[in-house]
Order: structure tokens, then C-alpha cells, then sequence
């Protein structure tokens, strides 16, 4: 599969996991030379006001700033132009026929110690990085 795609990162806040995978995945897209072949989108369903701090501190760890970004609310249209949306664990998204979903099923890195939102983001970037693969691997 070597088209254009557009991956979809949400979740109910977009405060936290899906803005670290968006954010993985905009690394990918430019590590892999992929600018003009993915697309990434994110959102949540009910968006919170800011990233949760404890987020922005652990991607920083990993050189990637999400202190400027701003939840926003995702929008049908944008997730029915997805080929894949990735949901966090939380949303009971109806996505629309074409649109493959996969519930990555993580928890909630707001209010978490530190180490335990650190298991999360390294969990998520592995997801990105696999997910980049399974469409990318030209191997």
C-alpha cells in the first residue's frame, strides 16, 4: 500500500494521547520523507483547554514541544476522509464505511505520575511507528 493516506489520532480530550500520536506520527512522516503522501489528523469529541502538562513535560523528555498546541474538536467529515483512525481507549466513534478504526486501548496519561505517562508515550510511539511501517515498509 503505497498511496496517499490519512491517519486519524482521537480521543475525548485531544489532550493527551492523541496528541502525542499525532505528534509521533508527524515525526515519522518527516523522518521518512513522507510530507506530501500523509496526512495526519487530530482531535477529540469533547476537547479540554490545554494538553495536560504532565504530557507536554514527557514528550520535551523526547525533544518534541507540544506546548504550543491546542485541543480541538474533531469534525465527521475529517474522520471520514481517514484511511485509518486510531481511537485511544475512549470514544465510541461511528466511523464511516471505508474508514478502518483501531481502538488502541491506552490509558489516560492525565493526573499520572510521571513514569507512568513515560509507559504511555513510549507506548504510543512504538504503535506510530508500526503503524508507518505496516503502510510504509518498502522493504
Amino acid at each position: 500500500m503505497n498511496d496517499d493516506v490519512t491517519f486519524g489520532f482521537v480521543c475525548v480530550q485531544n489532550a493527551g494521547r492523541s496528541q502525542m500520536s499525532a505528534a509521533f506520527a508527524e515525526r515519522e512522516r518527516r523522518e521518512r520523507g513522507l510530507g506530501d503522501r500523509v496526512e495526519i489528523v487530530t482531535g477529540g469529541t469533547h476537547p479540554a483547554d490545554e494538553v495536560h502538562p504532565e504530557v507536554v513535560e514527557a514528550m520535551r523528555e523526547v525533544d518534541v514541544d507540544l506546548s504550543d498546541r491546542v485541543p480541538r474538536e474533531v469534525s465527521t467529515a475529517e474522520l471520514d476522509a481517514c484511511d485509518v483512525v486510531a481511537t485511544m481507549g475512549c470514544s465510541t466513534l461511528a466511523l464511516a464505511d471505508g474508514v478502518e478504526g483501531r481502538d488502541w486501548a491506552l490509558d489516560d496519561p492525565h493526573g499520572q505520575e510521571i513514569e507512568r505517562v513515560r509507559e504511555i508515550r513510549d507506548e504510543i510511539e512504538g504503535r506510530v511507528v508500526a503503524l508507518f511501517d505496516e503502510f510504509f515498509d518498502e522493504a
